[in-house]
Parts: C-alpha cells; sequence; structure tokens
C-alpha cells in the first residue's frame, strides 16, 4: 500500500488509495459527515461490482449536518441498498458531526485475511477524493492484533459499530430523504469542508432524438393510441427517453420491465436523475417493494401470476418494457394482457422489422419512432465506424455441433482458444487496432487464454468477467488511463457500460443474437473528441450462424437470395454507409455470402430460422423478403412448409391435417379492406371456437380491434371512425353487414365451402375443433391473422403517427406488394435499362362491370425506359378484361397490359379527371376490380365513367375506393413494348 499518509492534491490524490482498497474488499465501512454526487459517483462503480460479483457487505453512514448532503446522492444510495447494502443516516440535531473514515477489509469465513482504515478529512466529494488538500491516515490490520497498529485497528472498526448504532442514527428509506429535503436550509459557500459548495446534479435533459420521439410520443397518444413502439439503436438513450416521456405525461406510478438485472441498474439510474424526489424500488426474485413511485421489475418474477395479481390492471399509469423483443414469450405477453395502463411503451433496439413482426401488434401495431444505428451516425450521435469482417481461417465452424440455435458452448470454446487463432487476431489487431480495445469472449478460460497469449508479445492485457482478478471498474479506468490497451471480456460489457474513449472493438465469438451484436458493437460508437471512428475487428466464419452480422448491421434480409445480393453489393462497392464509415470483408467471407444464392422458400426458411435461433413465424417469413407466391406454389400454405421442415410438434401436425383447408383460406382469403381479418382476431380474442359469440359480443369485440389497431380505422366507413365514441347500435349495424356476410357466405355459389354460419344469433364455425386440440388451433390461426393483418397494412394511407424524419432506407422497408432489393438505391428506381415492378397475372383489371381478381400470385415484370420514374414500392403491371374503356383517344382493350400506380384513398380528389382501378369488396369476400374514368358531379359525387357507349356510368359508394391510377397502355400481343399513356 505504500506511504500511510495521503496528504491530497494533484500529487497524492486519496481517490486511487480508496477505490484500491474497495477493490480488494469484502467488507467495507464508510462514515462521513455529507455525500455530494459528484463525489459518489467517483467510487459508485467500484461500491456496484463489490456488491454484486463479489457479494460484498456495504455499510455508509452519512449525515443531514449543516443539510450539505446531496438528496439525490442519498436517492443514489437507495440503489445500493436495494442490493443488500445497508445505509443509514447520522441525524444530527445540532450536534456536530465530522466523521471521515473509510474501512475496507477482506475476510475468509471469520478471520480477518487483510484490512485497512482510512481516518483524516475527505468527505465524499469530487473535490476531497481528488485535488482537495486532504490528509488521510491509514492504519492497516496487522497479524499482531495486540500490537499499536493492530488495536488502532480494531479500535476504528469498534467506535464504528458504536455509531452504526447510535440512537441518532436512522435506516435511510425514501420516506426519510423526503422529509429531509423539505426541511433542508442549505447555507450556499458555507466553509464546512471541501466539497460542500459543489453544485447539485443537474437534471438531464433530451437530446436531438430524443425530442423527437417526444414528439412523436405525444402525437401518438392524441392520436387515441395507449401503446407504441420505439425503436432506438443503443447509444441513442432510449431509457432516458422513457423516463422523459413518463415525465411528460406526469405518471404517479411507472413500471420499468426487463429481463436483466443490468439493465435495471442502469434505467434506475436514468428513471431517478430525471424523476426528482421520486421513489424507487425492485420487484425481482429477491427484493419485492410495491409501495413505490417507480418500480423496476424483472419479468421472470413479475411475469408470473401470483405476483401480477399483486397490481390492479390500472395500477400503474405507465408501462415500460425494455427490449420489447423479447415480448413474444409467454411471461411478456402474460403481462402485457393483465396491464392496462394510460400508456404502455415498447422498446427495442432490434434491427428490422423482421424482429419486429410479431411484438408490434402487442403494441397495437403503433411504431411510433425509429431511430437506428446508420440514423444515429448521420445526425452526429454515434460515433462513425471502420468495420474489418476477418474470415477466421484458423476454424472450421462446419464441423461444431450446432443445436437449438447456436453453437455448442464447449466445443466452441475448444475451437477458439488455439494458438493459431491468437496469432491470427494479434496480427489483424497490430495491423488495424488503435489505443483502446475492447474484445469479446466466449468464455472465462477463452477470455483468460487470448490475455494471456496477447501479454506474451508484450500487449497490455487482461481478462475480465465476474470474478475475475481485476474487477470490470478498475479495468475500464486503466484502460482509459493507458496502463491497459485491451480487455478481453465475457458478458460484463454488453449492456450500461459507458466509456467513450474505447476506440477498437474486436469481436473473437459468433452471436446467436442480433441485439447483443449490436450492443457490444455499441460499446464502442460513443462519442469522444480523440476518436474519429470507431475500429471493429470481426471474427467471421463459414457458417450460417455468423449471417445475424450483416443483418444486424446492414440492415440486410434474412432471405439466402438478399444475403447473396448483399455479398455482391460488398464486392462490387455499392453498400450505403454513413459519412465517415467504412465496411471491407475479406474475400473469403464474400464468396460465402454469395454461394447462399437461395433454391426457394425452403432455403429462405432455413436462413430464417437459423438467424432467429428458432422457427420463423409466417410474419417475419413475410417480412423477410421471401415470396409468399413461391412458397404457396410449391406447398400449398405455410404450414405445410412449416411440416416440410420438421418444426411442427405432434399437436400442430394433427391440427394441420385436420384444419389445414381452413388455414389455407385464412392465409388466402381476399381482402379489399382489413374486416375478415379483424373477425377473426376478435373471434380468437373471445374464444369463440370454443364457445361461439352473439353477433353483438363479435361486434363489441371488433371495435376493441380497431382501438388497439388504429391504422386500420380508415378502412371503416367515414360517419363511423370516431370509434372512441360511436354509438353501438350504429356500429353494429354496419359490422352485421358485410364483414360478417363475408365470411358466412352471403351470395356465394351453393357449393362454395362455408367456413362460418349463424346458429340462433351466434357466429359460429361450421366445423368442429376438440376440446383437447383448441389451445394448438388458436395459436395456429392467430399467427396466419397476423400475418394477413401485416400483410395489408401497406395498403393503408399514412396517417398514424409515424417517423418524422425516415431515411430512405426505412422508406423502402415494406412494400405494398412486393419487395425489391433492400439495397436498391432511389435513384435507381428511375433505371435506363428500365426498372422491374411486380406483375400479377391474376389481377383481371375489369373493363365492364366488376370483375373478382386476385393479388396472391406475383411475377416481376420490366418496365422500359421513358416512361418517367417508376417505383417499385408504388407501380404494378395487371391485364385488363372487357370493353368499357375501349374508345376515345387511349383505347384499353381487352388482354391490354396495364402500368398502373397505387393512390391513396385518403386523397381520392386528385384523381379526378384520371383513369382509375376501383376496388370493392362483394358480399362474399372476394376483390373485384373495375377501371374507369373518375369524374365529380355538381353535388361532389363521384361519377365512374366508361369510353365505350355500350357500358353505363354509375356513381362512386362507401364500398368502394380507389386502388391505383392508370399511367400506360401496352398491347397483350407487344411483349416488352409500353404505349404511350
Amino acid at each position: 500500500m505504500g506511504q500511510f499518509l495521503t496528504t491530497g492534491g494533484a500529487s497524492d490524490p486519496f481517490l486511487p488509495r480508496l477505490l484500491e482498497a474497495i477493490r480488494r474488499a469484502n467488507r467495507i465501512d464508510l462514515a462521513v459527515a455529507f455525500i455530494k454526487i459528484s463525489g459518489l459517483d467517483l467510487i459508485y462503480p467500484a461500491l456496484i461490482d463489490a456488491v454484486e460479483t463479489r457479494d460484498a457487505e456495504l455499510r455508509v453512514l452519512t449525515s443531514d449536518y449543516l443539510d450539505v448532503t446531496d438528496p439525490n446522492a442519498l436517492r443514489r444510495l437507495m440503489l445500493l441498498s436495494e442490493r443488500g447494502a445497508s445505509i443509514r443516516v447520522f441525524q444530527s440535531e445540532r450536534q456536530s458531526f465530522h466523521l471521515k473514515a473509510y474501512i475496507c477489509v477482506q475476510n475468509r469465513e471469520s478471520e480477518t485475511l487483510w484490512g485497512t482504515a482510512f481516518v483524516g478529512s475527505s468527505n465524499i466529494s469530487r473535490t476531497a477524493l481528488t485535488d482537495g488538500l486532504e490528509w488521510n491516515l491509514r492504519v492497516e490490520q496487522t497479524d499482531d492484533v495486540e500490537s499499536a497498529e493492530g488495536r488502532r485497528f480494531r479500535e476504528i472498526r469498534e467506535q464504528f459499530e458504536a455509531i452504526f448504532s447510535h440512537p441518532q442514527v436512522s435506516c435511510l428509506d425514501h420516506e426519510w430523504i423526503e422529509q429531509y429535503e423539505q426541511r433542508r436550509r442549505l447555507v450556499q459557500n458555507l466553509p464546512v469542508a471541501a466539497g460542500c459548495d459543489e453544485p447539485e446534479e443537474p437534471v438531464p435533459q433530451p437530446s436531438l432524438v430524443q425530442q423527437e420521439a417526444l414528439a412523436a410520443l405525444a402525437a401518438s397518444r392524441a392520436a387515441g393510441y395507449k401503446r407504441g413502439l420505439v425503436v432506438m439503436a443503443t447509444g441513442l438513450g432510449k431509457t432516458y427517453l422513457a423516463a422523459f416521456d413518463s415525465r411528460a405525461v406526469q405518471a404517479k406510478r411507472v413500471l420499468f420491465v426487463a429481463h436483466r438485472e443490468e439493465i435495471l441498474l442502469q434505467a434506475e439510474a436514468s428513471f431517478q436523475r430525471v424523476h426528482a424526489g421520486a421513489r424507487v424500488g425492485r420487484y425481482t426474485g429477491t427484493s419485492k417493494q410495491t409501495n413505490v413511485d417507480l418500480l423496476f421489475a424483472s419479468v421472470q418474477t413479475l411475469g408470473k401470476a401470483q405476483h401480477l395479481e399483486r397490481f390492479a390492471a390500472d395500477h400503474f399509469d405507465y408501462v415500460v418494457v425494455d427490449e420489447f423483443h423479447h415480448a413474444a414469450a409467454p411471461t411478456y405477453r402474460e403481462l402485457i394482457r393483465h396491464l392496462r395502463p394510460s400508456f404502455l411503451l415498447g422498446l427495442t433496439a432490434t434491427p428490422e422489422r423482421t424482429d419486429q413482426s410479431d411484438i408490434l401488434s402487442l403494441c397495437d401495431d403503433n411504431l411510433v419512432y425509429s431511430r437506428h444505428l446508420f440514423d444515429g451516425i448521420e445526425l452526429g450521435a454515434l460515433s462513425p465506424f471502420h468495420y474489418h469482417g476477418i474470415y477466421d481461417e484458423t476454424v472450421d465452424y462446419r464441423e461444431i455441433p450446432w443445436r437449438n440455435g447456436r453453437f455448442d458452448p464447449q466445443a466452441l470454446e475448444h475451437k477458439l482458444a488455439t494458438e493459431g487463432r491468437a496469432k491470427h487476431a494479434l496480427r489483424y489487431w497490430s495491423e488495424r487496432a488503435r489505443q483502446r480495445t475492447l474484445a469479446f469472449c466466449i468464455s472465462r478460460s477463452h477470455a483468460d487464454f487470448m490475455a494471456e497469449r496477447f501479454r506474451r508479445q508484450g500487449v497490455r492485457a487482461e481478462a475480465v468477467y465476474r470474478g475475475s482478478a481485476l474487477e470490470r471498474s478498475a479495468a475500464l479506468e486503466q484502460l482509459e488511463q493507458g496502463r491497459l490497451q485491451v480487455i478481453f471480456s465475457v458478458d460484463l460489457f454488453n449492456e450500461g457500460i459507458d466509456l467513450p474513449a474505447i476506440d477498437t472493438v474486436m469481436m473473437l465469438r459468433p452471436t446467436e443474437s442480433k441485439v447483443l451484436f449490436l450492443q457490444q458493437l455499441g460499446r464502442g460508437l460513443r462519442r469522444h473528441p480523440d476518436k474519429e471512428a470507431l475500429v471493429v475487428l470481426d471474427f467471421v466464419g463459414n457458417h450460417q450462424g455468423f449471417l445475424n452480422k450483416p443483418q444486424a448491421l446492414f440492415g440486410v434480409g434474412s432471405s439466402y437470395a438478399e444475403l447473396a445480393d448483399f455479398g455482391r453489393d460488398v464486392r462490387d462497392g455499392r453498400l450505403e454507409l454513413p459519412r465517415g464509415c467504412f465496411a471491407n470483408y475479406d474475400l473469403a467471407i464474400i464468396e460465402f455470402l454469395i454461394r447462399l444464392q437461395g433454391q426457394g422458400p425452403a432455403t429462405d426458411y432455413q436462413a430464417l430460422r437459423a438467424s432467429l435461433g428458432r422457427r420463423p413465424t409466417l410474419v417475419e417469413f413475410y417480412r423477410s423478403g421471401s415470396s409468399l407466391q413461391a412458397l404457396r406454389r410449391q406447398h400449398g400454405q405455410w404450414w405445410a412448409l412449416v411440416a416440410d421442415q420438421g418444426d411442427l410438434s405432434p399437436d400442430e401436425r394433427a391440427s394441420l391435417e385436420q384444419h389445414g383447408d381452413f388455414f389455407r383460406e385464412v392465409e388466402t382469403t381476399s381482402m379489399t379492406k382489413c374486416f375478415k381479418a379483424i373477425v377473426l382476431e376478435s373471434l380468437l380474442d373471445l374464444d369463440g371456437f370454443r364457445r361461439p359469440p352473439t353477433i353483438e359480443d363479435l361486434g363489441s369485440q371488433a371495435l376493441e380491434v380497431f382501438r388497439r389497431r388504429r391504422r386500420f380505422i380508415v378502412d371503416i366507413r367515414e360517419d363511423l371512425r370516431q370509434i372512441d365514441d360511436v354509438e353501438p347500435a350504429k356500429w353494429l349495424s354496419y359490422w352485421k353487414g358485410n364483414p360478417i356476410k363475408a365470411w358466412i357466405g352471403g351470395n356465394r355459389r351453393d357449393d362454395a365451402t362455408r367456413w362460418f354460419k349463424l346458429d340462433r344469433g351466434r357466429f359460429a364455425a361450421a366445423f368442429s375443433v376438440a376440446e383437447d386440440e383448441l389451445a394448438t388451433f388458436h395459436a395456429m390461426v392467430h399467427e396466419l391473422v397476423g400475418y394477413r393483418l401485416a400483410a395489408y397494412e401497406p395498403r393503408l394511407p399514412e396517417t398514424a403517427p409515424a417517423d418524422p424524419a425516415p431515411t430512405k432506407r426505412e422508406r423502402a422497408t415494406v412494400l405494398p406488394f412486393a419487395k425489391p432489393s433492400a439495397h436498391r438505391k432511389d435513384e435507381d428506381i428511375a433505371d435506363t435499362d428500365g426498372t422491374e415492378v411486380p406483375y400479377f397475372p391474376d389481377l383481371r383489371i375489369a373493363c365492364g362491370h366488376f370483375r373478382s381478381g386476385k393479388t396472391d400470385v406475383e411475377t416481376i415484370y420490366r418496365v422500359p425506359a421513358g416512361h418517367g420514374t417508376i417505383d417499385p414500392r408504388r407501380h404494378f403491371v395487371a391485364r385488363a378484361t372487357g370493353h368499357s374503356m375501349n374508345g376515345g383517344k387511349h383505347p384499353v382493350r381487352d388482354g391490354d397490359y396495364l402500368l398502373l400506380e397505387l393512390v391513396d384513398p385518403a386523397n381520392a380528389g386528385s384523381i379526378t379527371g384520371s383513369v382509375v382501378a376501383i376496388e370493392r369488396q362483394d358480399v362474399s369476400g372476394a376483390d373485384q376490380y373495375v377501371l374507369r374514368l373518375v369524374t365529380k358531379n355538381r353535388d361532389g359525387r363521384y361519377l365512374l365513367k366508361a369510353a365505350h357507349p355500350d357500358y353505363p356510368d354509375f356513381e362512386a359508394n362507401d364500398e368502394m375506393r380507389p386502388l391505383a391510377r392508370l399511367r400506360a397502355v401496352w398491347a397483350g400481343n407487344e411483349e416488352g413494348s409500353l404505349g404511350p399513356e
């Protein structure tokens, strides 16, 4: 330990000696007259490490003497109290209290192995611990307990015990802090001791990105939403956003739910800073507090029924579910189903809509705001990166067993901890790394192995993990000070660690989770004055287990075809990157990606399954860009593909055999409006396959579904869209019409299958489902309904609150009918060689009377240059049927090909004078289309006019809506040739 007296100042500050003692001890006793948040911040990481990683016993005694102690410092100490620390306060009551003692002991069972105590003049303030002239005398435990030194040390400990149990000492709790705050009369600049006048911690203010998100959340609530999902990349402050938003709505009781302890710890500190004066509590396996303002709960505990029942559905005003990409898990679903707060906010940093597919419905299909990693870099909130995808040439990952979506841990460790791989990593690190490297390893032994091999070559490197000789907080200090060059870590640095000085991240292990990969990357993306860009050294192997990395970082789709396209884009230098960023893959990796070119839906399914580490859902398959039309051509329906891949349980396989025709009907039934899917979701909500509901109950539940899924309200007749105040009788009369008739058969021919029937006023399935298969059947139908609504949603006008500044990449994410390559640039849309657009051979546009058509079979047609800007997100091709538009200057003949441009139904006035494809649904639920010239009468009603005199004109009504404007026509026998518009 060196000298016995620490004199303070720049030459001999007290802080390093105190931290060294804290990190060595498993029993820590502190007694100081006052605590300032500026000083507590300096030792807080070491105290957290002590109680969380070493299970150290921590006791802290401070006082209210002269009201100098910060209330916020006391609240921060309460977070330590939740983790087992004992925090007490000496109530001075005009009695002087000037103690400054720090006692650190290392015990083994009942034996004291080592101990040291500092007694002197330093309180816990930044000045006293760093550059203040403070004298602190160190007294040590000795082997001879009866020596003068030994007796002094024993006396200090005994006196601490006495003062800690003094009658004027109280246990710190939120009530005491509140009373202290009310009676506090701090005299500024009172010369009590160094640091007593240090300013208290300012309340943080939202960043520009957070301000955007807050505005979007406010707009979302104004639109009537009670739930919403926010996607924000690691480093953009989604936890603080939740704290700011819950404060903005003046929520009295807030619940924050996550599944990892480190997230709860970080969130508590963030919320505590924003919600000044709030009571903070925990609800976990070891702590169950309820009488607090801000409750931080682990989903593993609170998600259980016996714990949820302790809280009324409306107990919390505001609920935050962090890492919402996990929300499809049963425990999360049960929690979300039970709680009915004024607002529920889902947070995630998940990189692509594929991962959001299942969870978005849990937030009422309300994606409030989205900022991904590239957005953060472009906005200047995150550091640019220089990414090197390095071929992991010393490891053949095909030899490592792959089980349940991950490599076998023991076999993987054995392959990674080798001399050859260590040399490979060291060579690339030596060539490309900068000053401060954080490296991620698969296990403790792997981290120890890598650190030892790097040290052999003169690199200052250490392995850091739970229980390692060097603790996390100490390692970060040494890295920042330049005493360390590399930290080899296992799990301790994935989340919640903020060290902007990290300028190199080395990925030495595969990560099954995209989110984990981005969290690890995010440790180095914080901006720093000395960091031009983050260097990323990612060791990538020859296995599908690595495919989630380009998906996470570059937004590549999950299908093999898209991954192969990505490989070609990398090879040809076509990657779109934010300014200041660089990305390069070794040629062997590029060739591996290109060889992945898919052979159809089965290979796409396998790629998505590998990416997710589990069976994908149909929504996820759809979002990934895979072809549903190819799926149905080759397999018939979704569940048949899943069965062919061996992913159906015995119960699911039996349900498919029994109800396969109904499943296919749900998956492919024509939908001009969303009503058919809404009816099914309402029926599932009411457990209607077990107990058929009345038409009245089904209609009421449909209204509740629309209140959850407000994006779909535009499909409702205009006079009924105020769904929060709609007249029940008027709504029921409307809902008994087409939506119900569509499922019970309506005017279908007699030999058509009728899947539902009206039985004494109840809406019932026309087939039976056995009681023991209901749960499986429900789950399978629910997945199909989720897909139908997800696939239908892009056809809706953009009326819901959305990202105020979507990027090019985001604007191309969801397409009405087809999905072009995820890497197509906007400027490529007007390609001089022509542009590929979706072609629907079965979507026949009637030139006569309304005619049924289907949009579930899609191919591609290349539109040649010379027809203006063609955008595959808005344009498609179909064929004409009939003769009603065969007249005038630009006749449309039977069999002609039509180039059509989707229109927004909310802006129908813009189509007056245009030839438009009009869409409606017949009483059987079939989609129908007709092509007509749209004109407007003097009274404001729309008239749909034919070009041929043999066909009558007719008025538009509420059951019709404009689908697409005619852009060009070419004859059916002129393949690839376009005539004038």
